[in-house]
């Protein structure tokens, strides 16, 4: 008998636990490049809604999606502790890099296995095939976002298809760097 391919990302590990909306969700932390404050977001125009733009982080641009719009809730309202948590998602094998608004960063947090749940086919706004499971923290749980399916490639060809966007847009920073000292 052969091994038992695994067809989901391992759950268990440390995720960094945010607000949006008052929901708490959580990003495994290996897919957290870094958290910036909430800064200029540029508006690009005919993209989907739950983009709110790009931003510019160290000389490159990064798309920056609100996860309360793209979950059908109200647009993110900015305040003093809003932020904007830059991941690296992986489309069509390659590393990009995104920024997710969050309303407050709350922690850093260890999940085992035994504290992950299945989520339920019900309740929850987020589709089921954007989560990974449902982290216990006391009584309460948090929704574990599988980061690389929330943030797909509808996302990235929104950005760029809409203003004929430059490549850049796609490129992660170390290609733009690498680029940059090439030209």
């Amino acid at each position: 008998m052969g091994a038992v391919k695994e067809t989901n990302p391992p759950r268990k590990g440390q995720y960094l636990t945010f607000y949006v909306a008052g929901e708490e969700y959580a990003i495994n932390i290996l897919k957290v490049k870094e958290i910036i404050e909430y800064d200029t977001v540029t508006v690009v125009p005919n993209t989907a809604p739950w983009i709110s733009g790009v931003t510019n982080l160290r000389g490159n641009v990064v798309p920056v999606i609100d996860l309360a719009v793209k979950f059908g809730m109200p647009a993110s309202k900015v305040s003093k502790l809003s932020c904007i948590v830059i991941t690296e998602v992986c489309f069509g094998g390659e590393n990009l890099v995104m920024g997710v608004v969050a309303d407050s960063v709350n922690q850093v947090i260890e999940f085992h296995e035994s504290e992950i749940e299945t989520p339920p086919p019900f309740g929850t706004r987020v589709r089921i095939e954007f989560l990974l499971g449902m982290g216990k923290i006391g009584k309460k749980f948090c929704l574990i976002l599988d980061i690389d399916k929330v943030l797909c490639a509808d996302e990235i060809l929104a950005v760029t298809d809409a203003s004929h966007a430059a490549p850049v847009t796609l490129r992660s920073p170390a290609k733009s760097r690498s680029a940059e000292s090439g030209a």
